[in-house]
């Protein structure tokens, strides 16, 4: 069960606002997650509201609404365990042609990025987040009933206790309002392959 009130901060923002099911941030420029690969920087600056658990099967489902406007800003699901050790999934804006849809995760101290070129009139998507025990699938979907597939990752750290929610940032000059939603903790809905 989703209780809200089990959600924790990691670099609390400036601006938020939390009610019974819908989370605003305001994000604040220069925050990010991203760790060496290619670029050689480590950020470990962006807000971060997520929950514990010692579950080992189960889906986190949320829906994303935002203004992003500048270059970058991004916002979605997190798994943040420690700053090397960390997934994301989310929209980041790139101009007013297109955005990327993608998912980053980061084992011990590196990053990776996979994405796809998505409209940048799109304003609003939903992310389900599965685990199965050290493994875990992100999916997505523009209307919250049919969920299609990002990713399929092992974490090196995420057996035993996890930590997840979501995150907002801005890694440039700019701040947009991210909304989230609906959020829901229901069984696995990634199932077992047979």
């Amino acid at each position: 069960m989703f209780r809200i009130t089990d959600l924790k901060w990691i670099r609390e923002p400036k601006q938020y606002d939390i009610e019974q099911n819908k989370i605003k941030i305001v994000t604040e420029p220069n925050t990010d997650l991203w760790q060496k690969t290619y670029y050689g920087f480590q950020n470990d600056t962006a807000p971060v509201l997520q929950m514990t658990t010692k579950q080992e099967y189960f889906s986190f489902v949320v829906k994303t609404e935002f203004k992003s406007k500048k270059r970058f800003d991004q916002c979605g699901i997190v798994m943040y365990l420690d700053s090397e050790n960390w997934l994301k999934a989310s929209i980041e804006y790139e101009n007013e042609e297109y955005q990327r849809l993608g998912s980053v995760v980061t084992n011990q101290g590196y990053s990776d990025w996979a994405t796809t070129d998505i409209d940048a009139t799109i304003k609003m998507m939903w992310y389900r987040f599965s685990r199965r025990k050290s493994d875990y699938c992100i999916e997505c979907s523009q209307d919250g009933i049919h969920f299609k597939q990002m990713r399929i990752c092992h974490m090196c750290k995420g057996d035993g206790e996890i930590q997840f929610g979501i995150y907002a940032c801005s890694p440039e000059q700019s701040s947009f309002e991210a909304v989230f939603s609906n959020m829901e903790i229901t069984d696995c809905k990634w199932l077992e392959h047979k």
